[in-house]
């Protein structure tokens, strides 16, 4: 498999992105020449998040200055390699998402308990 960039993250893991999923990103016109960027949102992202309903995709983040908007690096692991989803500029985080994520995880735990 090729890989367009392959990192570590921030908490130590491998990161690739695939020639496929470099295609999808750059789908989207502001992605051009985003790759040092999507590199430094992994390693040092403002926030890692992990809203989705699957357990390993995590979303990377960082404010992006000369753009005033942050970037999402969707991520997903398995068998301990981070594979990127995705990326794409955002211009606000919607911490409603993920406070209702992690209150429907909470019932969820609740009801096995």
């Amino acid at each position: 498999m090729d890989f367009v960039l392959q990192t570590i993250d921030k908490t130590g893991r491998n990161i690739y992105l695939t020639k496929e999923r470099y295609k999808h990103i750059l789908r989207h016109p502001e992605m051009h020449d985003r790759t040092e960027e999507i590199i430094a949102t992994l390693k040092n992202p403002f926030n890692i998040s992990d809203y989705s309903l699957e357990e390993d995709v995590k979303y990377y983040y960082k404010y992006i200055k000369p753009d005033g908007m942050y970037l999402r690096v969707i991520v997903k692991y398995l068998n301990g390699k981070g594979f990127i989803i995705t990326a794409y500029l955002i211009d606000k985080i919607k911490w409603k998402e993920i406070w209702t994520f992690i209150m429907m995880r909470k019932r969820i735990f609740l009801r096995l308990a």
